[in-house]
């Protein structure tokens, strides 16, 4: 049976200002927790061959809400499978970002590895694959490209 305490949603945001895993970590932490997973993904230099100098992600103007309802749904979900309480916080940047800014951030803190690692990793996938972010590609030959529009 699920309580209302076992998944807590920290934060599920869109950002134009920096996002970095240390303030997801430091968000997430507690003393039930006995491990807390991150991820970082980063603006690479390179893509498909072609070396990137930065990228401009946009967000169809529902994204805040369908990154609120993603998060929401993965809860309900999972809600009952943790004894001690799972707390959750993930951000995706919106706007310009340079070569190692991160772009996209989640933090699980869970009692147990498996559960933040596996709830984790499901709530990158789902924000990748679910919530209307498009990605400019900038090349160093003056060439841009866009990903995740049309798709």
């Amino acid at each position: 049976m699920a309580t209302e305490t076992d998944f807590e949603v920290v934060s599920a945001v869109l950002s134009a200002e920096p996002i970095s895993v240390d303030q997801a970590i430091a968000a997430v932490e507690s003393d039930t927790a006995g491990a807390v997973v991150s991820f970082s993904g980063v603006v690479r230099n390179h893509d498909g061959g072609k070396p990137v100098d930065r990228l401009s992600y946009s967000a169809h103007p529902t994204a805040h809400r369908t990154m609120s309802e993603v998060v929401a749904a993965l809860v309900a979900e999972h809600s009952g499978e943790a004894q001690q309480p799972v707390r959750i916080w993930a951000a995706h940047r919106v706007g310009s970002l340079e070569v190692g800014d991160p772009a996209l951030v989640c933090a699980v803190a869970a009692a147990h590895r498996g559960q933040a690692f596996a709830v984790c990793a499901e709530l990158v996938d789902r924000i990748k694959a679910q919530v209307p972010i498009w990605k400019e590609q900038f090349f160093s030959d003056g060439t841009v490209e866009w990903v995740g529009a049309g798709e």
